[in-house]
């Protein structure tokens, strides 16, 4: 994704952030100042930090969820950004959410503008507590049961930035799973009902077919130019 903004003129400045499991944060290349729209590439080195087995699911997204915040406030001094954009695929957007259910409305940390979420499994995986066989009601996509990781992210209905756009990615296989593979479309448009009321857009964009699958959905080429255009034009 980072290399298609390059190739497409959106940006010439993309650099490493190295997170370790203590939530040091490790810089690889440096922004200039003045650089138009920068990217930073976050990789987390205890990217198992949840396992979906724990007692305290919510909880152990909560805790995970301090990798973000150690981005953001490494970001923040290193080059006194005061707005931005988080993008995350699969795991990461719970981690997202709850950075955001604890952090959003914090003055003293960066402004967030717009989120792209792109297979996130905020109401289950597959096979996970019958989750494909959870059905979403009325306008709003409201969850007919919470899981527990979904229970945790409530609080987002009354603390979501009202000055961010998003953008929810799902895929469906088209296979009669109603799935990636391994997100149900349910649990990834669920995120609508934590947002609604709250955000200042909220959109979704579905993507079928074989491309559609959840780890190739990061290299698909409609998610790219949907996210350049949402993000930047």
């Amino acid at each position: 994704m980072t290399n298609y903004a390059r190739r497409h003129g959106v940006t010439k400045t993309i650099v490493q952030a190295d997170v370790s499991a203590a939530g040091k944060v490790t810089w690889h290349g440096t922004i200039k100042a003045g650089a138009i729209n920068p990217i930073i590439e976050v990789n987390l080195q205890n990217n198992k930090s949840v396992t979906g087995r724990e007692a305290d699911l919510a909880g152990a997204y909560a805790k995970s969820s301090n990798y973000v915040k150690a981005v953001v406030t490494a970001m923040q001094k290193r080059y006194g950004f005061t707005t931005m954009n988080l993008v995350g695929h699969s795991m990461s957007n719970l981690q997202i959410a709850y950075y955001l259910a604890t952090n959003a409305n914090d003055p003293h940390l960066p402004r967030l503008v717009h989120q792209v979420s792109i297979a996130g499994h905020y109401n289950g995986l597959v096979g996970e507590a019958d989750t494909e066989q959870i059905n979403l009601l009325g306008p709003h996509h409201r969850p007919q049961h919470f899981l527990p990781e979904y229970q945790g992210l409530l609080g987002l209905r009354h603390r979501f930035p009202t000055s961010a756009q998003v953008l929810n990615i799902y895929g469906d296989l088209n296979n009669g799973t109603r799935s990636d593979g391994d997100v149900p479309v349910n649990s990834a448009r669920s995120y609508q009902y934590l947002v609604s009321g709250r955000a200042q857009s909220y959109h979704e964009l579905k993507i079928t077919g074989r491309q559609a699958q959840h780890s190739r959905l990061h290299e698909n080429h409609q998610v790219d130019q949907a996210l350049v255009n949402f993000l930047w034009r």
